[in-house]
């Protein structure tokens, strides 16, 4: 009996531990990549590559994803609709969805999957090869060389890709209410109008650029924090992946909150 209350109680101690530790970890280098990005002649000319790896590299993915999404949203409302309001709503909910929920939250759910796993992984193989130790011996920061550019990528790029997938959604449900649902242009175009505010961009770009930080923030954490040879690279490329979901999600929530 007594095994059976202190076994959990003994597990949930345990993760509570390595939890605090993480975070605790997770500061320390936080605060050393903030510190570190005073060092501009060893992170700046890494950014540029980097830009385009972290950026340029997950236009595809990000442009395939809005674009069926905005299709699946142009085809959905039309069928809610049907009946009840005028069709031109369609404009306004596949530009407004995807303005400022989807575009983001998708794009950046994918990008933490190829970004934030990329980046784990890279790093992780640094780490568990004793290339950053080589780095650390020659008086060379590994934070300044690995973390900072790939986060200020991130920061950077995460939100124009994300304008990018925006924009292919809301083409790709343009052009299927011209084909499917026997909707104008201009009807389109006025739904899409009615409940537009510009504010809707500035709120999905800070949301970008959070999630942009989140994910590579957290798959270079995982990578700089990697041990145990191959299979530890391979844990530290999942718990990236999972984590800065889960982040990204909270975040979510979390800009709803304070900024709508």
């Amino acid at each position: 009996m007594m095994r059976l209350i202190v076994g959990p109680s003994a597990y949930v101690g345990r993760l509570a531990l390595s939890a605090v530790g993480t975070v605790g970890r997770g500061g320390v280098l936080a605060m050393g990549a903030v510190r570190a990005i005073r060092k501009r002649d060893i992170w700046l000319p890494l950014f540029v590559p980097q830009l385009a790896a972290v950026g340029v590299a997950s236009v595809p993915i990000g442009l395939f994803i809005a674009s069926f999404t905005g299709i699946v949203l142009a085809i959905q409302a039309s069928y809610t609709f049907t009946g009840t309001v005028p069709l031109y709503f369609v404009g306004a909910l596949v530009g407004k969805t995807i303005i400022i929920e989807l575009g983001p939250v998708l794009t950046g759910l994918a990008l933490a999957g190829r970004v934030g796993a990329n980046i784990a992984a890279e790093v992780g193989s640094m780490r568990v090869t004793e290339q950053i130790d080589a780095l650390e011996s020659l008086a060379y920061d590994p934070i300044a060389y690995l973390v900072v550019p790939r986060v200020l990528a991130g920061v950077v790029m995460f939100p124009i890709v994300v304008a990018l997938a925006t924009t292919a959604g809301i083409a790709a449900g343009w052009l299927t209410s011209l084909s499917l649902l026997d909707l104008s242009t201009p009807e389109f175009v006025r739904g899409l109008r009615l409940f537009f505010v510009p504010y809707d961009v500035r709120f999905a770009l800070i949301k970008s650029a959070s999630f942009g930080l989140t994910v590579t923030g957290v798959g270079a954490f995982f990578g700089f924090t990697c041990t145990g040879g191959a299979e530890g690279v391979g844990r530290a490329t999942t718990r990236a992946v999972v984590v800065s979901s889960m982040i990204i999600l909270v975040l979510d929530a979390f800009w709803a909150a304070t900024l709508l």
